[in-house]
């Protein structure tokens, strides 16, 4: 038997598993990253797809000159690392402005979060303050109070879920799912807050469709479509999902016949904290549907919101169908 520290004979580097080697190709090509890997030559071995498209003159097997690394003021990071006995290096290139439009980004998310905490929680101390006046209801301004807690955790649940989307920690898709279970799950759940508002809920679903996400999203995406409904679609109206598919696509449509959205409102309604006019006064943390539109992306949809015919909202998320 070999005890450690004797003479052996020298190891040869070997490849990884042959699936080990694909899942690698595939991230470094479908990155949304400026990414090259290069040899202890520095000469390129690989390149995402944004990489190729990004850096004219970028030539696999030629040697990745400095001017090509710098130019246009990128800001090369370089990772090395050693692969089956060879050393390699993993350099990641920021597009120019991409560090500042990130930072303005960030700043602005942040400014957003703090404004609509505060309309809360100023909320809450009102109602607390007025808890302790003689005479108060103090039963009914409790309960009010606990509905401002309950929607200040809301808010922090959307944005860390939002942060778990944005940084990828979160999985949208992974193979097909049977849609009809998820959508008539979410249906029951929220039926109380449907009656409660006046709104009825239908389904048009086989059971044989499918669509391209996991099911927690899928639920995400059918909860925030159906709640946005009941939430401004107003009393006595319907709110109908639906589920078609075509050749190469499928389709989930959720619509009402409600007050509706104004025209210039449609386009902004995917924004992070956009709200309408008339849903500035209900409640909700005005991010589910910002939520819904970074789900369908990451599946490789699209989503877009138009005005129902004879009034109300309808918002379409199409999928690519997989075979």
């Amino acid at each position: 038997m070999k005890l450690f520290g004797s003479r052996t004979a020298a190891v040869q580097p070997t490849e990884p598993p042959r699936a080990d080697l694909e899942r690698a190709r595939i991230l470094i090509e479908e990155s949304r990253e400026i990414i090259v890997v290069l040899d202890e030559s520095r000469r390129v071995v690989t390149a995402s797809r944004r990489a190729r498209e990004s850096l004219d003159g970028l030539v696999e097997g030629s040697v990745l000159s400095d001017e090509l690394l710098h130019l246009g003021g990128r800001t090369p990071l370089e990772i090395p690392y050693e692969l089956g006995g060879r050393h390699e290096t993993l350099v990641y290139l920021s597009a120019p402005g991409d560090l500042a439009a990130y930072q303005e980004l960030r700043a602005g998310f942040t400014a957003a979060v703090s404004h609509e905490l505060r309309t809360p929680l100023a909320r809450l101390l009102a109602l607390l303050e007025s808890a302790l006046l003689p005479g108060a209801d103090q039963e009914e301004l409790i309960g009010r109070a606990r509905g401002e807690v309950e929607r200040i955790g809301e808010l922090i649940d959307d944005v860390l879920f939002l942060s778990e989307l944005e940084s990828g920690r979160a999985v949208v898709a992974l193979g097909s799912i049977r849609a009809l279970p998820v959508i008539e799950r979410v249906a029951a759940e929220v039926a109380d807050r449907a009656n409660a508002a006046g709104v009825e809920l239908r389904i048009e679903c086989t059971a044989s469709f499918e669509l391209p996400l996991r099911a927690r999203m899928l639920q995400v995406v059918v909860e925030n479509l159906v709640l946005n409904a009941i939430r401004h679609a107003g009393p006595d109206t319907t709110c109908k999902i639906t589920c078609t598919e075509s050749p190469g696509e499928r389709r989930l449509v959720v619509s009402d016949d409600g007050v509706g959205v104004a025209e210039d409102d449609l386009s902004r309604l995917f924004e992070r904290f956009y709200r309408a006019d008339r849903a500035r006064s209900t409640r909700g943390t005005g991010l589910g549907l910002a939520i819904v539109k970074h789900i369908v992306v990451a599946a490789a949809g699209t989503v877009d919101a138009s005005t129902t015919p004879g009034g109300g909202l309808t918002i379409t998320c199409i999928f690519p169908a997989r075979l």
